[in-house]
Formats: C-alpha cells, structure tokens, sequence
C-alpha cells in the first residue's frame, strides 16, 4: 500500500499522534493521516503497533511506534514524552484508544470496568491536558476525540462504555469553546456499529447489534481526518441508519430508547 502525499512537497510534513492504532479504527485514522501528508507517532498497547507503523513508513511518511498502556497515568506520561522528545510539535492528534465492557454491569468484572474508565476517560483527559497546553504555545493544532453514537443515548448491557463515550462527546465539545481563537481545533468523531474487532473484545458477539450490517473502518476514518482538517465540531461517521437512530434517541425519552437499546446489546440476543 502507498501513500499519496497531498502536503506541499517544499514544506516540512507535519506530525500526527493517533493513539489505539494498531488496529480497527485506529489504524486506519492513521493510514488516512498519512495519506494527508502527515508524518506519524502511532501508540497501542500490543505488539501490532510496530507492524502498524511499518506498514505505514513507506513513500516518504515517517511513522514511529510507541507501545504503551495507556490506562495508567505512566503510560500517558511516557507516551507524552516521546512526543515532546521529538523535537517537533504535535500538529494533530486523534485521542482514538478505548475498550469495551459488554454484558449486565452486576455481571461484569470491577477491574474491566475500572480500567475502561481509566482508558477511555481518564486517560483522554490527561493526554489532551497535555497536548493542548503545546498546542495553544505554538498558536495551532487539532485535536480529534473518537466518541461514539452510544454517547447520545443510554447503553443497556454496555453501561460504561456508552457513558465513558457520552463524556468524550461533551468534554470535546467543551474544550472546543474554551479553545475559539487559540488556534487549535477540536472535533468530536461519532462512529456506529464498525467492522472492527470491536464487538469480540467487548464479549457481545452474541448480540443482535454485533450481527446486523457494520461500517466500514477506513470510510469512519475518512470521514473524521476530513471534519478534522476542516474545523468542523462533529461527524457522525455512521450508516443512514444509524444516524436515525442517534436523531430519534436524541428526541425520544431516555427510558424508551434504553429499552430499544437493551434489545439490540442484550447478551444472547443475537442467537436463533
């Protein structure tokens, strides 16, 4: 695979951080990253990160691989310090890594839920912390948070994901008032359903949700890179119908739109 480079040639490429990059969307924010004529910091957890920037160090795009946990205050820390060592400033940076939890939250393992707190909260809020702070030194930047359409509406057998992701959505839409006329951008991306590993990780194969039509990963990457460099607050990368579904759970009672939720990421109910 090659990279059309869409940067002027005579100019330095800029730097991008994507974090969960090794694989799903991730992977393919920082394919299209590089396709943009970015030169890349790509950090996981898992060894795939190195493949990932391997893959991605070709015509001209320089890509360096960080593995690193990011759910511990360290991981972030080190992640940062590599950036900040490179000697060159983070021009965009798409804040991507999360788990999910599937199944019925008295079920579940207290540790997996804590450590999805710890990744998808905590640690987007240490790591833009730390970003936007360079960002607004240097008078420019953009910041892309992967929400979620679950961040619209409750999440019945997936509590903590969805309300981990409801909180991405609106810090980033707070954080982007606070930043008008700092330079620095931020834009909120909002996938559906995804063909990712996703759903495997998550235990809810099982699931009516997990079985129905999914997205495409580099189209979801696609439409974010592009809201992101055009300013834009928020993309709802996801299919026309999922988009329905995010506008009806907007206007419909909470409790009405838990229940239909509930059928759809209920353990077992994508059998028979």
């Amino acid at each position: 695979m090659t990279y059309e480079n869409t940067a002027n040639p005579s100019q330095p490429r800029p730097l991008a951080l994507v974090t969960g990059a090794s694989s799903g969307i991730g992977l393919e924010l920082a394919r299209e990253f590089a396709r943009k004529g970015y030169d890349l910091l790509v950090a996981a957890e898992d060894e795939a990160v190195h493949e990932a920037a391997r893959e991605l160090s070709v015509a001209g795009c320089e890509a360096v691989a960080q593995q690193v946990d990011l759910a511990t205050s360290d991981g972030v820390a080190q992640l940062y310090a590599v950036a900040a060592g490179s000697g060159r400033a983070v021009t965009a940076a798409a804040l991507n890594a999360g788990v999910a939890v599937g199944g019925r939250f008295h079920e579940t393992d207290v540790n997996a839920d804590l450590r999805l707190v710890a990744l998808n909260v905590a640690s987007t809020v240490h790591l833009a912390k730390l970003l936007t702070r360079d960002m607004v030194k240097e008078g420019e930047g953009k910041l892309l948070f992967t929400a979620s359409i679950a961040s619209t509406m409750p999440g019945p057998y997936h509590a903590t994901y969805a309300a981990s992701k409801a909180f991405v959505h609106s810090f980033a839409e707070a954080i982007r008032v606070e930043l008008k006329d700092t330079g620095v951008t931020v834009t909120s991306l909002m996938p559906g359903p995804t063909d990712t590993n996703f759903f495997e990780r998550a235990n809810m194969e099982d699931t009516r949700i997990a079985s129905a039509p999914k997205d495409d990963p580099a189209d979801v990457a696609r439409r974010g890179v592009e809201a992101l460099l055009a300013g834009k607050d928020h993309v709802v990368a996801a299919s026309r119908l999922n988009k329905l579904q995010t506008a009806a759970g907007q206007l419909l009672p909470d409790r009405l739109v838990a229940a239909v939720q509930g059928r759809l990421t209920k353990p077992g109910s994508g059998r028979g």
